[in-house]
This record gives structure tokens, C-alpha cells and sequence, in this order.
């Protein structure tokens, strides 16, 4: 227990934390990848209390992110739900989306739940990260630039959509794998446009971050407040918030435009980068 006025995290490290968690959770890079390594730079991992609490850290302070996409995707998720009462301007389309992202959810909530804790034994580590960054680059890189431009619209998903995408979600259980990566891919691959897997990504992941999000605050609360405050979370929730509304508003665009090779080449550079420093410095 932190003695009173005492923390574990600065507030310019709960500044930094945010904002790599808000860039990088909806972007096919991985924020936990990020949130693991700049973790480990900033020395919050050193012993097994410290390490809990920022593994727990990490994903509470994913509701900011969460957040800022509730916002954006506001009238897409409302016309969802009145969809459930045959109300809304397209309500079999509503009940199409509401269908194939609840079990888009289920495979993935059942995976980890069963295997959450040995992933976080074994996964949780500078080198699945480094590796599961390296992978995704060389298959972003490999991926047609030109597939589903002219796929199908987001309002002609289906459930069975859903239960593939699903299953495809279960391998971003491996720490750098990236969950907005497998998802988009998959909406790809089960005949999506771009823009349509993108958005699903970010609706899919209101669900499953949420989910995740509040299981863990609710699990390890009080060790994450133990650990660092209560004012360094809350600073690291904006930060997150903040930075996510500006990752996802910018990724729309320039996906749709460029497509996702930037983010392949980047994973590798990255992968490279912190391998390096993991053999001379870390």
C-alpha cells in the first residue's frame, strides 16, 4: 500500500500511457504491444504488485478510448439498438450490425475468460509482443492493397459474418497481435469494402474492450488505486480518450485512401526497434 500523497505513476507517466493507449488501441498496431513495452521503459513492472497493477492499468484505461469511439459512432450504435424495438430509419439493417457483433463478441469473451490468466503468464512479455508485431507487418504488407475496395456495405453484414470474424478475434489474445488488425482482415476476407471492416473494428470493439474494461476494473480495482492514485488513472483516462478520438477520425480517412500498408511497415520497424533495444538496453 502507497502511503498518503504517494503514488507509483507520475502524472506525466499516466499522460504518456494514455496517449500511447488512445493512438494505438484502434489502429492495427496493437496498444497492448505499445502499453507493454512503454511499460517496461518506464520501469512500472519492476516487481509482481507493480506488474499487476499496471497489466490492470492498462486495460481500465481503455474506457477513455472506448469512450471517445461511443462518441463518434453515436447515431451508427443508436440505430442499433432502437433497431431491437423496430424503430430507427433501417431496423433490419440495425438488427443485421447488432447481431453479427454480439457473436462476433462470444468467441473471443469465452476464450479469454478461460485463458486469461494463463496468456497474461506467458504471453505477457517483450518477445510474443515482438514477434506478433513482426508477423502482422509481413501480412498487412501481403495482403492485396486493392481488396474490397468495392466490398459490401456494413449494412448488409450478416450473423454468419459475425461468428468468422468471432473466431478470427481469439488469435488478439496474443499480446502485439492486434485486435483491430485480425478484425479488419477478416471483415475483408468475408467480402466487406475497407470502410466497412474499419467500422466494424471500432463497433466490435466497443463491445469487447467494454467488456474487458470492466471486468478488469472491477477485479482489480483497488490494486490499481494501491499502486498509483486515483488522479494518475483519471489524467490517463483523458489522455487515452483524447487521443483515441484523434487516431480514429484520422484512420477512417487515410484507409480508405492509402489502405493499411503504412501500419505493416510499421509494425516491422517497431519490431526491429524494440528487439534491438531488448538485447542492449532492456
Amino acid at each position: 500500500m502507497l502511503k498518503a500523497g504517494d503514488t507509483a505513476l507520475s502524472i506525466p507517466e499516466a499522460i504518456l500511457l494514455g496517449v500511447v493507449e488512445g493512438l494505438t488501441e484502434f489502429l492495427p498496431i496493437s496498444s497492448t504491444g505499445h502499453l507493454t513495452v512503454t511499460q517496461d521503459l518506464l520501469g512500472l513492472t519492476d516487481t509482481d504488485a507493480a506488474k499487476e497493477a499496471a497489466d490492470a492499468y492498462a486495460i481500465a484505461i481503455q474506457a477513455g478510448a472506448i469512450v471517445a469511439v461511443v462518441g463518434i459512432y453515436r447515431r451508427r450504435i443508436s440505430t442499433s439498438l432502437l433497431a431491437i424495438a423496430g424503430r430507427g430509419p433501417d431496423p433490419v439493417a440495425g438488427r443485421r450490425l447488432l447481431a453479427a457483433t454480439i457473436v462476433a463478441f462470444v468467441p473471443a469473451a469465452i476464450a479469454g475468460f478461460l485463458l486469461g490468466d494463463t496468456i497474461k503468464e506467458h504471453l505477457f512479455g517483450l518477445w510474443p509482443v515482438i514477434g506478433a508485431w513482426l508477423v502482422g507487418g509481413v501480412v498487412i504488407l501481403l495482403w492485396p492493397p486493392s481488396a474490397n475496395r468495392a466490398g459490401r456495405p456494413l449494412e448488409i453484414i450478416t450473423w454468419r459474418d459475425g461468428i468468422i470474424i468471432g473466431v478470427v478475434q481469439m488469435l488478439a489474445l496474443w499480446p502485439g497481435v492486434s485486435r483491430s488488425l485480425v478484425v479488419i482482415l477478416a471483415c475483408l476476407a468475408v467480402g466487406l469494402s475497407i470502410a466497412a471492416s474499419v467500422e466494424f473494428a471500432f463497433l466490435l470493439g466497443l463491445v469487447t474492450l467494454g467488456a474487458a474494461t470492466l471486468y478488469e476494473t472491477l477485479d482489480k480495482g483497488s490494486v490499481i488505486v494501491d499502486q498509483f492514485g486515483v488522479s494518475a488513472p483519471i489524467v490517463g483516462f483523458v489522455a487515452a480518450f483524447v487521443s483515441a478520438a484523434a487516431a480514429v477520425v484520422w484512420m477512417v480517412d487515410y484507409v480508405q485512401r492509402r489502405g493499411l500498408a503504412i501500419f505493416g511497415w510499421y509494425r516491422i520497424a517497431v519490431a526491429v526497434i524494440v528487439a534491438v533495444l531488448a538485447l542492449t538496453v532492456l
